[in-house]
Parts: structure tokens; sequence; C-alpha cells
């Protein structure tokens, strides 16, 4: 695991941006194409705003990228609310990605029908290579869940499927979500948590004792991948270890 800690958002975000453009250079400089999936959440925002922009808009070859999502929420592509809406607007509307390329998880169908749908299409990327995605960008809320792994659910124990649609009582909503099995097959795993609403979270599934029904973050661990944890000072604060 490695630790990455900023002394604030802004500097994260330029940090994150830079790591992941060269990663994504060296990924396609063997590969012909790099596959990523995206978080929703308000800390990616700033992260695809750069992106978007010079230098990084110009320093990666958005026509060879495939653009997945980690979950959503079972709301109208027109809600603010849904993830894929978000990274459009931040993202995506701004780069030549080919429409093709773009793979958000439905929610004009029934959610169930949905996450088969989206699973098959994982299937038609990943069955036959070594790792599943070249990334996929992660937040942790304040519980710490990530995706759509909340704590005390059903998918937390999820083992052979890829993508799961549940009810999710505590929002009144289904969600669709990437499980722990596919996420932990990526090469990469990169998660992004800012600010001191994080830091008791944080604390507990970096250093507390393994209990993935009450910080499902802890989860994921790439099986033969690299996983990143990229924070600011005030989530971090609650941190006893040293890292580095």
């Amino acid at each position: 695991m490695n630790l990455h800690i900023y002394k604030n958002p802004e500097e994260l975000s330029n940090a994150v941006a830079a790591w992941i453009t060269g990663y994504i250079q060296t990924v396609l400089a063997k590969n012909y194409r790099f596959t990523i999936a995206l978080s929703g959440g308000s800390t990616p925002q700033k992260l695809h705003s750069i992106l978007a922009a010079s230098p990084y808009k110009e320093q990666i070859d958005w026509t060879r990228m495939h653009i997945f999502w980690g979950d959503e929420r079972d709301v109208p592509f027109t809600d603010d609310r849904n993830n894929a809406k978000m990274a459009y607007e931040t993202l995506l509307n701004h780069l030549p990605v080919p429409p093709d390329q773009i793979h958000i998880m439905r929610t004009d169908i029934d959610p169930e029908a949905s996450a088969l749908e989206y699973e098959k299409i994982l299937h038609r990327y990943f069955n036959e290579t070594r790792t599943s995605f070249d990334l996929v960008l992660l937040g942790m809320g304040d519980d710490g869940h990530t995706l759509s792994l909340f704590p005390g659910t059903e998918i937390v124990h999820e083992q052979k499927a890829w993508v799961k649609a549940f009810f999710l009582k505590a929002q009144d909503m289904y969600r669709i979500s990437l499980t722990a099995p596919i996420v932990n097959k990526s090469a990469a795993v990169a998660f992004l948590a800012v600010g001191k609403n994080k830091s008791t979270a944080l604390e507990q599934v970096l250093e507390g004792s393994v209990q993935p029904d009450l910080y499902p973050s802890q989860l994921i661990k790439p099986i033969d991948g690299a996983l990143h944890w990229f924070v600011d000072e005030d989530a971090a604060g609650n941190l006893k270890k040293v890292y580095g």
C-alpha cells in the first residue's frame, strides 16, 4: 500500500492528475488501450477539471481511453446525483474519447438488468486479461464505504458477480456497483480522501482491525496490482503509523 499525503485538496488534485497522466502514458506505451473506472462524489470533480485542461488534456491520448464507472445511483442521467452526468460535465464533454468507448451504468432500465448488462461488457473486456482495469479511482465515505459497498450490506460479501444492483434502504434507492472481486483484479487502485470528516474512517481502514462489514473500504486490496491512497493532511490527522 502506498500512502501519499498532501497539504490540501488543491495540492492533492494536482498531484493525482500528474500521477495519473504519467501512469497512462506508461501503459499506452505498451498497450493499445487504457481502461479506467471513474468515481462519483465531490472529490473527483476538481481532478476532472485539471485533466480536461492544459497541459494534461494534450498529454493523454484520449482516443485510446476506455471509460467505466465504479458505481451509480439509479436516478436518470439528467439528475445531478447521477455519477455519469457529473463525469460528462466535468471531464468527458471536453475530451475526444470515442463514444463507443464510454460505458455508463444504465439507469433507464431495471437496475438488476443494468447490472447484468454491465457485467457482460466487463467480461468482453477482461475475460482473457491477467488484470481487469488499468486503474480504478475510488472515494471513501465518512462511514468507510467505497463504491456502493456500504457497511452491513449483502454486497460486501459478494464473491462471484462483478456487478450487483441492490436497494439501499438508507437512501431509498437502488444502487448499481462493481464488487470487490473485479476491483481487486485491477492493475492499480487509487483512493482519494480529503477532509477531517474522513479521518476516523481512514484511521480504521488503514490501521484498525479488519472489519469489512463496518469499513468496506478494507475489502479493496488488489491481488496483483498497486494500491494507492491519496489523502490530505486533514484526512490523515488520526493516523499513527509512519508511512513512506
